[in-house]
């Protein structure tokens, strides 16, 4: 479980900050330093913050904290005479811990030790680990989680190898979000014996949670059958930029896709029909790149609707409804928004690292609750100009048309 690999992954991916450069200009002051006096302790979870009073002097560059967090594993901490307070963090458990503090003169000469215990809350690998939910899904498994302090975790999923029969890593998730749900996939539809478990950025590693599953049955619906089924409250077309060039199979950003006239009613809805009857677990969606990637009529909130009658009837849709809401003969299957610029840039300023982001397509999840379906309404709410008008270059879908 403790794999070396994923260690380092972790690691490099939430490297601590860099400490202080505590060097300074060398003293010729050999004299030991005082200690620090009036320790106070307050706790968080994984760690604590240990304040205290310097001693009187001019010589002094830092003071240094030494502790084990696992029984094992040492770290030292250091924090500038500037400051009356010290982080110790990545301890693996609730419990009494002993730091050994020293106050380090510019002539490197340290202190006596003073002893502070401390005694950590529960760390948060331990917190979200009973949150941990894995379930069947299309293609592989869905994994849910919370983490309500929004610390950077680590979720590894461990499979048994069928020829060892010993557990290897098949994927790794770093995140921060407050709330996990993500799905693996690429399986094919056999029992699996999983394990998953929560690692920190310290590399504590927590309990296993093993579970036996068999993915769903998934695949790429053929596009070949699509065909467009206008309603009258669909938005107008126009530049030539006609519906089937949103499945055409050219997903890059600069070709022509779907593309509606300025002066749309919202939600700027396109309607087709999926030429077969599926259960859908995802879609993977390309906007317009280049020079309107963020920007112009791409799609910042949209609606996918879903029908599994022959002929659904034409309705205006709401502009904001909640998953499973009907609206005549249409059930809302999902809300989405496309993922903020992954540099952080405002729209319309955005840089390299988006339009790469931007052109190799993002996927979006169906919730498993819905329906067997046979038409698609694609309704745009907002794009990202905020204008009254929309495009999108490809939509490709998955699920089990069987």
């Amino acid at each position: 479980m403790k794999n070396i690999y994923s260690c380092v992954c972790l690691l490099l991916l939430f490297s601590c900050s860099k400490l202080e450069n505590y060097n300074g200009v060398v003293s010729t002051d050999k004299s030991k330093p005082g200690i620090v006096t009036d320790i106070k302790v307050i706790n968080f979870n994984g760690g604590a913050y240990i304040t205290y009073s310097l001693p009187s002097s001019a010589n002094i560059l830092y003071v240094l904290a030494d502790y084990k967090v696992n029984g094992t594993l040492s770290r030292q901490t250091k924090s500038s005479y500037y400051s009356d307070t010290i982080v110790v963090n990545g301890f693996a458990d609730s419990k009494e811990y002993e730091v050994t503090l020293h106050v380090v003169s510019r002539a490197n000469v340290m202190s006596d030790a003073v002893v502070a215990k401390v005694y950590p809350d529960t760390p948060v690998y331990k917190m979200i680990f009973p949150t941990v939910n894995v379930t069947p899904d299309f293609g592989g498994v869905n994994i849910k989680a919370l983490n309500k302090f929004k610390q950077p975790v680590g979720i590894i999923l461990v499979e048994t190898d069928p020829v060892t029969n010993r557990y290897e890593i098949r994927d790794q998730y770093y995140t921060k979000s407050d709330t996990i749900n993500y799905s693996v996939r690429g399986m094919d539809t056999l029992p699996k014996n999983f394990g998953i478990y929560i690692q920190d950025q310290w590399g504590n590693i927590s309990d296993t949670l093993k579970q036996t599953l068999s993915p769903i049955f998934e695949t790429q619906l053929d596009k070949n059958k699509f065909f467009v089924d206008k309603l009258a409250t669909d938005a107008k077309i126009g530049y030539g930029w006609e519906l089937p060039y949103m499945w055409d199979g050219n997903t890059d950003g600069s070709s022509t896709g779907w593309h509606t006239l300025p002066g749309s009613t919202f939600p700027i809805t396109a309607t087709f029909g999926l030429g077969v009857s599926a259960k859908l677990s995802r879609f993977a969606l390309w906007q317009r790149t280049g020079q309107y990637t963020y920007s112009h009529g791409n799609p910042r909130d949209f609606t996918i609707w879903g029908s599994e009658k022959d002929n659904p009837a034409d309705v205006q849709l709401p502009v904001t409804s909640a998953q499973g809401d009907m609206a005549g003969d249409w059930i809302n299957m999902g809300n989405y928004h496309y993922p903020d610029p992954p540099s952080g840039a405002r729209p319309g300023a955005v840089t390299d690292e988006d339009i790469a982001f931007a052109e190799a397509g993002v996927n979006f999840n169906i919730p498993l609750a819905n329906p067997r379906v046979k038409f698609i309404r694609f309704a745009v709410a907002d794009t990202w100009s905020g204008g009254d008008f929309a495009h999108v270059i490809e939509i490709t879908f998955w699920g089990n048309p069987y």
